[in-house]
């Protein structure tokens, strides 16, 4: 079965937010809430600044901790092979106890009340996956960014764009092994 992930390229990203807008429309994300957000990194000393952009999401970790402590199995690792594994939320089976969401390290989890007030994240955009499209952020980002695919597949996208380049999860500390990595 597939690794699906993505590489996000902080070099290109220039902060639109144009992932933000697409996830947001595309998964009808109430306002205020957030599946995707872009965050910003500031370094060096005034008056030699720079900005580093990272679009955040879920990072479907291969050791995610939202899993097992869902007392329904409604946060589970799909086994569905479009969705190659990927961390996916039943909302038939979440009771809103909010388990997952302060267990994610990532702050990658809301509570959504357009969806009965269960919990919701990136889900990659299965529907889109599931009709051999890429998810939206991916689909819309102006600088070509953000690369999704088959960690696995040396020709997918993400694998591509990890060629010859630096990359680097966010918070590897965790433990979870993310599978969204920076490229810088």
């Amino acid at each position: 079965m597939s690794r699906l992930g993505m590489v996000i390229d902080t070099r290109q990203c220039i902060g639109c937010e144009g992932c933000v807008v697409a996830c947001n429309i595309e998964n009808d994300v109430p306002p205020g809430e957030r599946r995707c957000r872009v965050t910003t990194e500031t370094s060096g000393r005034f008056p030699r600044l720079a900005l580093t952009f990272y679009s955040q999401r879920c990072n479907h970790c291969d050791e995610p901790p939202c899993v097992p402590v869902c007392p329904t199995g409604a946060s589970h690792v799909s086994q569905l092979p479009h969705l190659g594994k990927t961390v996916q939320i039943n909302a038939a089976r979440c009771i809103r106890c909010k388990l997952c969401v302060e267990a994610c390290p990532y702050d990658a989890r809301f509570m959504n009340p357009r969806r009965r007030g269960v919990a919701d994240k990136c889900d990659f955009c299965a529907h889109r996956l599931a009709q051999g499209l890429t998810p939206a952020c991916a689909s819309v980002c102006p600088t070509k960014a953000i690369a999704f695919g088959d960690l696995d597949d040396p020709a997918s996208p993400a694998s591509t764009m990890l060629k010859g380049r630096k990359a680097a999860p966010l918070g590897a500390g965790f433990g979870t092994k993310p599978r969204i990595f920076y490229l810088t």
